[in-house]
């Protein structure tokens, strides 16, 4: 069994996409995952699976939610090498900025040269970002309620679906994973 973390685009957002943590669980187990654990109501799923291919863990999670509660959600999954790899690479942390302004978007795909290109044609200054593959790590020093870059901006900007977290949650997320 491989431990994996699950992160569900905009549900329980506004009133949209409801779904109570407590019950994902249990949906969770029932496609057998094993040792589920949300965090937060944004979510966050840390799980092991005897399956070992992410992509495949994001079409099943997907399905399952379709069938389920009626509505898309995109699902990203990561694995805990992954977020060690992102909280060890952090550009923005590197240079001393506060981790309270720093995010991190999770992309579905990497984006095509051409969308990176058309996105640095935005500047928002002093907001900030940095892509590395499927990962973009946001700074946001008025903070992320404030940011003209959230996750809309970049997702439509990028054409590729994505979810944003903040600091703190990525490391809570890979404490649950046990690393």
């Amino acid at each position: 069994m491989k431990t994996y973390i699950a992160l569900l685009r905009g549900i329980n957002v506004s009133g949209q996409k409801m779904i109570r943590m407590a019950e994902l669980k249990t949906h969770f187990e029932a496609l057998n995952f094993h040792e589920v654990q949300t965090y937060i109501q944004s979510g966050n799923v840390v799980f092991k699976s005897a399956d070992t291919t992410p992509t495949s863990l994001e079409h099943s999670i997907s399905e399952m939610i379709r069938k389920v509660y009626g509505f898309e959600v995109a699902v990203l999954v990561r694995r805990p090498e992954d977020l060690r790899h992102i909280l060890d690479n952090n550009p923005f942390l590197q240079r001393g900025e506060d981790p309270e302004r720093l995010y991190v978007t999770f992309l579905a795909t990497s984006p095509t040269t051409a969308q990176v290109e058309k996105l640095k044609e935005y500047d928002y200054s002093p907001e900030a970002y940095a892509l590395d593959g499927t990962t973009l790590y946001f700074f946001a020093p008025n903070g992320y309620g404030r940011a003209k870059m959230n996750n809309n901006f970049f997702e439509s900007k990028l054409k590729v679906p994505c979810t944003t977290r903040n600091w703190k949650t990525v490391q809570v997320l890979l404490d649950m994973a046990g690393n």
